[in-house]
């Protein structure tokens, strides 16, 4: 299941269609029951049969939904012939909802319907199961009540945007963010070929190991960019395997990315980096160009990726544009 997947982020979504297929379940049973009502009216109905009239504002805070939900509710329970809308005794000046005659005699023979619900949500999802659902759901609407889960939210988000963008070297408890960035946007701009599920598979065996290295980039505790410096041949060092999280854009990423593994091509005494991208990637280009990337007139010789247009090598302010340091132009990958 997709929203599954989300997780948290899509707490709400999973909530509504789980709300949505328990209302339809117990208006199809109304409906097979001639009970003339519909599950949605329930909380209105119920409250104003036991608390007697009162008015929209107070139905809205009694059963925790929005006044305008409620409002829109109650004109529909209006023209349904179940509610109507009296001037309150106590107050001229505002109106209540006070249940028809009709509704009366509709809810007071619901008892069997209703209790045919409890027993059945007990024997198709378990008592305990209903029992914790409805314990989590207290749980949540306190703490809620506590503290807006908005203000909860954007003190975290302000505290996340406070955390400095570091960028680490591999280790292994992020193995698998190497291939999901990767992944992520290989997969929307163009595919994952053969080559890309041999590197990211096991990148130890294919990157670390020859003597490259891998780089993340770390949000507090979350992963959101990546990318690698393969050992080409001595001297020789490609840039590759850069992708970060499309969440995650604008914070300087890439960037941050590319300096670190320029710096490390550095510290490592190479003499020549290249990379392969496509012509389409533009905003990548511009980066890879400011860094100190230089377009090739042609896409590199014997290149192993078929989405491949574009071949770049880094000619860093000062050096002879085009010279080759040594084994330029051999490949010796297998």
């Amino acid at each position: 299941m997709y929203l599954a997947s989300l997780g948290k982020l899509a707490l709400a979504s999973r909530l509504k269609a789980l709300s949505d297929q328990l209302y339809g379940a117990v208006d199809q049973v109304y409906q097979l029951s001639d009970a003339g009502i519909e599950s949605r009216w329930l909380p209105v109905l119920h409250y104003l049969w036991g608390a007697g009239p009162h008015s929209v504002t107070q139905v809205a805070v009694a059963i925790g939904q929005a006044h305008s939900a409620v409002s829109q509710l109650a004109d529909k329970l209006v023209r349904a012939g179940m509610v109507r809308r009296q001037r309150d005794p106590l107050d001229g000046r505002r109106s209540v909802l006070e249940l028809t005659d009709q509704a009366h005699r509709v809810l007071s023979g619901l008892g069997p319907t209703w209790l045919a619900v409890q027993r059945g949500l007990d024997d198709a999802l378990g008592s305990s199961h209903v029992n914790s659902l409805l314990d989590a759901v207290s749980v949540c609407e306190r703490a809620m009540a506590e503290r807006p889960l908005a203000d909860a939210v954007l003190a975290a988000r302000a505290a996340l945007l406070a955390e400095p963008l570091q960028i680490v070297p591999y280790a292994a408890q992020w193995r698998e963010h190497f291939s999901r960035l990767n992944v992520q946007w290989l997969q929307r701009h163009f595919m994952v070929e053969d080559i890309d599920r041999k590197v990211l598979g096991d990148p130890e065996h294919y990157i670390l190991q020859p003597g490259g290295a891998i780089f993340f980039a770390r949000l507090g505790t979350e992963i959101i960019g990546t990318c690698a410096l393969l050992h080409e041949s001595p001297g020789v060092f490609e840039l590759t395997k850069m992708g970060v999280d499309e969440g995650f854009r604008g914070l300087g990423a890439g960037r941050r990315l590319l300096d670190e593994a320029i710096a490390e091509f550095h510290r490592r005494g190479g003499v020549r980096l290249f990379l392969e991208s496509n012509s389409m990637l533009r905003t990548a280009l511009h980066m890879y160009e400011a860094a100190g990337f230089r377009m090739q007139s042609a896409p590199r010789p014997g290149s192993h990726y078929a989405r491949a247009d574009v071949y770049m090598i880094y000619e860093p302010a000062g050096s002879v544009a085009g010279e080759p340091g040594p084994a330029a132009g051999r490949d010796t990958r297998s």
